[in-house]
This record gives C-alpha cells, sequence and structure tokens, in this order.
C-alpha cells in the first residue's frame, strides 16, 4: 500500500468518524484532494486508491495535469483566483469553479463554456471573516450576487466555499464555520441545486464537518507536506 493510499484510508476514516459524531449521514461529506503543485503521477495513485475529486489552483500546472490523466475518471474542480485571461481555459476544462466572486467572470465562464459540456458547477467564494488579502465577496453581499449568477445560462449554482482565518483559536473558527452555515442554509431555501458547502481543510476538517460542511479541502493530509517552491509537476507522467 502506497503512503498517498494509506493516508486516503485514514482521512475518509476520520471523516466517517466526524459524520458519525455530529449524527451525520454516511457519505454526507465529499473529500476533495487539494493537488496544487503536486505531479501527476501522485494524483494517478490517489485516483487509483480511490479518489475521483481533485482541487486545482493554477491553470497551466492543472491544464498539463489535466493531459495527462485523461484516461482516468476525474472530476476537476478549480479553487484559486480567476483572472479573466484564464476563464476560457478554465470554462473548457472543469467540471466545479469553486472561486467564483465577480459577475464578470461569471459570464465570461459562461460565455466560454463550449457547447458539448454540461453546465458548468459553481460555488460563490466568501471572505466569510471580511480579510482584506483574501478573494471572495462580503456576507451582505451574497444574495444579490446569487440571484444574479442564478441567472446566467450554463451556469449551476452549487453552494458555497469559505477560507476562513487562520487561527489556532477554535472558538474564532466555530464562529466562521457557523456563519457560513447559515448562510448555506438560506441559499438552500432559494435555489434548489444549491447542495456544497466547501469549508474545511486538513487541520480543521473535524470541526468543519460538525459545523455543516459537505465538502473538505484535503491537501496536506494526503500528499504531505509541500517542499519549498513549486514542485516540477511535468517530472511524471
Amino acid at each position: 500500500m502506497t503512503d498517498i493510499k494509506k493516508r486516503l484510508v485514514s482521512i475518509k476514516n476520520t471523516i466517517d468518524t466526524a459524520e458519525n459524531t455530529a449524527h451525520r449521514p454516511h457519505g454526507s461529506v465529499e473529500l476533495l484532494a487539494v493537488s496544487k503543485t503536486w505531479p501527476a503521477q501522485a494524483l494517478r495513485q490517489a485516483n487509483q486508491a480511490g479518489q475521483r475529486l481533485f482541487g486545482e489552483n493554477y491553470i497551466q500546472e492543472a491544464l498539463k495535469k489535466i493531459s495527462d490523466l485523461a484516461d482516468l475518471d476525474i472530476e476537476w474542480h478549480f479553487i484559486g483566483p480567476i483572472q479573466s485571461n484564464k476563464t476560457r481555459d478554465i470554462a473548457a476544462h472543469f467540471d466545479w469553479v469553486q472561486s467564483l466572486d465577480r459577475a464578470k467572470i461569471a459570464q465570461r465562464l459562461a460565455k466560454q463554456r463550449p457547447e458539448n459540456m454540461p453546465d458548468l458547477n459553481v460555488c460563490i467564494q466568501v471572505n466569510i471573516d471580511d480579510e482584506s488579502s483574501k478573494s471572495g465577496i462580503t456576507s451582505t453581499e451574497l444574495f444579490s450576487f446569487a440571484h444574479e449568477i442564478n441567472q446566467i445560462d450554463r451556469l449551476v449554482l452549487r453552494g458555497l466555499m469559505i477560507i476562513p482565518t487562520k487561527t489556532e483559536h477554535a472558538k474564532q473558527q466555530l464562529l466562521a464555520f457557523k456563519k457560513a452555515h447559515c448562510l448555506f442554509e438560506k441559499l438552500t431555501e432559494q435555489y434548489p441545486t444549491v447542495d456544497t458547502l466547501s469549508m474545511g481543510m486538513s487541520s480543521d476538517m473535524i470541526l468543519a464537518i460538525e459545523e455543516g460542511s459537505s465538502m473538505v479541502r484535503i491537501g496536506t493530509a494526503l500528499f504531505g507536506e509541500r517542499t519549498t517552491g513549486r514542485v516540477n509537476y511535468t517530472q511524471i507522467t
């Protein structure tokens, strides 16, 4: 058994336990493998061990891996900031975009989505702690923005994605997760397509699941600690 497979089994066991503790149905939380900077072979190993959902932040890196792994059944999620000049590639190669926070980007993604592909699933990124250094819309902008996105053909509004402030204070994390879950619940009441609350990473996934996350984004716990700088993702195919 490879290290990645062992870690994947451990993560899934952790998710199962957290679901049980929170009295949530088994399988109610999906695992998104955050694979930025990792070579295609690492993703192949994870996929062979049963992982299907992968999240990428850097478009050029992702395009190479998508090509190298075209023989595999993978659902690709774009989770990084989106530049206008990258929307065509994102629209043409990804199944989901989790980091939508601008109407201009939404319109471009919809217009550039190939006709032979299904509608693009999108999550709105909310800057849940109002940090000036982070992308995402404010909580007060959410519902007007959601209404706007819901009107755009070729996009399907699926939910929210948040990245709370890094902190060792559980109470602060808890408040961010509770706030996000409250927003998510209100959104589900208005839009039947909304079913995804993407929150929680390697260090806080248990708390996130307890507070209603339906998708945790895990990188370090699955692939290991990243080395300094970017891994040469073209070195292994």
